[in-house]
């Protein structure tokens, strides 16, 4: 199977700007790394899609468990044929609400 595309529903690349500037307000450079390790481990998501969890509740959606410091980012994804589809990410301690 080739590897897939990863793509970006409307708003969910604003997730990343707003966890972004949250994080530089106090460290840019670890702000840097932040963004860094999510675009690896999704470029990982989609090539390994199925690797990740099932959100809760839905049979469609996915959900990127990504370590970072102390806590790390959750991100919600659909598997396509040829990409996966980000529909939001958060970081761990916010709202527990299943990202969908």
């Amino acid at each position: 199977m080739s590897r897939r595309d990863v793509r970006f529903a409307e708003g969910a690349d604003d997730d990343l700007v707003r966890l972004f500037e949250f994080l530089a307000d106090e460290d840019l450079k670890a702000a840097e790394r932040a963004i860094a390790v999510n675009r690896r481990a999704l470029t990982m998501a989609a090539e390994f899609p199925h690797s990740c969890r099932r959100a809760q509740g839905s049979a469609f959606v996915r959900e990127c468990v990504i370590p970072f410091g102390r806590a790390g980012y959750v991100a919600a994804f659909e598997i396509a044929d040829d990409s996966i589809l980000v529909l939001a990410v958060r970081h761990q301690r916010e709202d527990d609400t299943p990202l969908r």
